[in-house]
């Protein structure tokens, strides 16, 4: 196989939560254990952080890349999903896995796999590659980000030696539990005996559930957001936020510089911050210095992508990945402390969803345009505009996500935002 090929393999061969939704869904970590283990346990060789939460975690993950490798450790990082290429799930030092060892480890895979008799889903197959991948680099330590969950997630197999937890909102309830606090439990599956566990954000509903299972398995929790308090102070000359950190009444990081500019970045700040105080105690080494370069060039170092992810100006083009309830707050927020004439929306997103509280949040006096992104999932993009004039808002559908662009583009003026989002998968379109 050559590797479009093997992408091909990958995405419609195997059950691909992303494509297809629930159906994917695993609820046992019975074949990541045993793919593991046919590999010889490649989680096993190297040292991991495990980073789960609503929204946040991918930021959290990729700030704590950049940190770790800029002080000079060889960083492996698993995120999910991805935007436009498969390998941006699997890094290290922020260059992606090459193609030609997708290639060859996915044929090895199929090989074996007559004898093993294995039916993965896509994410539990690729969890492995990843494992086995950073395992034969020999990385110093690898950030795994949960992809749905957390105690029934593929990657928590790993014995971390820090788990993270961003913060807790309402999401696949019809998987993780109907209440914030069903979901918190289980995000606090990556909790593990003895091992320390850092709080994003402090939530009232969420709160006794991370204190009750932190204390019974015997490891030491933190919520960050009551150590640092983190401020916006300005916008520098080269687009990245400048940030003022306080703690205990001190300014700690002055001029602290992100080049990541969504303001909800700020809450997600704190996390790293106490994530990086606690494996400096357990001995490894991140300077201060380290914290300030890796900040300062995230993007570059790491390869994020979707997050108010700027495509252009005049009129100025921002995209973001944010897509359920508490995470479109966050770009509704921002898009009210962006100057612009007009706001032109192009909105998607899945249909096994209830889309309700996301079109109830999303701004009255704008223009929307409608689309179906270009997977099963995707919710009619008629139905989608039916379903939103209930909620007054007004616009056209489209038959691609590109033509709602190309009509966006040709109707906004050079002061209007182009805002693109509601939808990973959108998005994703975008970028390609």
């Amino acid at each position: 196989m050559n590797y479009p090929e093997t992408i091909d393999y990958l995405f419609f061969q195997l059950p691909m939560f992303q494509r297809t939704g629930p159906a994917a869904y695993k609820n046992s970590l019975d074949n990541t254990l045993k793919l593991d283990g046919l590999y010889g346990n490649p989680h096993l060789k190297f040292k991991t952080i495990h980073v789960a939460g609503t929204n946040g975690k991918g930021s959290v993950s990729h700030m704590l890349a950049s940190a770790l490798q800029t002080a000079g450790y060889k960083t492996g990082l698993y995120t999910s999903p991805h935007l436009k290429d498969f390998r941006e799930r699997i890094r290290i030092n922020g260059a992606m896995m090459p193609q030609h060892e997708v290639v060859e480890w996915v044929e090895n895979y199929r090989i074996k796999n007559k004898l093993w008799k294995i039916e993965p889903s896509f994410f539990e197959l690729t969890v492995v590659m990843a494992f086995d991948y950073f395992a034969q680099q020999k990385v110093d330590i690898a950030i795994i980000e949960v992809g749905l969950g957390g105690r029934l997630d593929s990657t928590n197999i790993i014995s971390p030696v820090l788990s993270v937890i961003t913060n807790i909102g309402l999401e696949h309830t019809n998987l993780l539990g109907d209440t914030l606090e069903k979901i918190a439990a289980e995000k606090a599956g990556i909790i593990k005996s003895d091992i320390p566990v850092v709080i994003g954000a402090t939530q009232s509903e969420t709160t006794p559930v991370f204190q009750d299972i932190a204390k019974s398995k015997n490891a030491q929790f933190f919520f960050a957001d009551q150590e640092y308090r983190v401020e916006y102070s300005m916008l520098g000359m080269d687009g990245n936020q400048i940030i003022k950190v306080m703690q205990n009444g001190n300014n700690v990081y002055p001029d602290l510089e992100l080049d990541l500019t969504g303001l909800y970045q700020l809450k997600n700040l704190p996390a790293v911050l106490k994530s990086i105080d606690i494996l400096n105690e357990k001995g490894w080494q991140i300077t201060k210095q380290n914290i300030y370069d890796g900040l300062k060039s995230v993007s570059q170092n790491t390869g994020l992508l979707g997050r108010w992810h700027t495509l252009g100006n005049n009129p100025l083009i921002i995209c973001d990945t944010g897509h359920n309830e508490s995470g479109i707050k966050e770009v509704v927020k921002q898009i009210e402390n962006t100057a612009f004439k007009m706001l032109h929306f192009i909105f998607g997103t899945v249909a096994d969803k209830n889309p309700d509280p996301v079109l109830s949040l999303l701004p009255k006096n704008a223009k929307y345009y409608f689309v179906q992104a270009n997977i099963k999932r995707a919710l009619n993009e008629k139905k989608l505009m039916k379903k939103a004039a209930t909620f007054g808002l007004k616009g056209n559908c489209y038959n691609s996500v590109t033509e709602a662009f190309e009509a966006a583009k040709l109707s906004a003026d050079k002061n209007d935002l182009i805002f693109v989002g509601g939808s990973t998968f959108v998005v994703a379109e975008i970028l390609q």
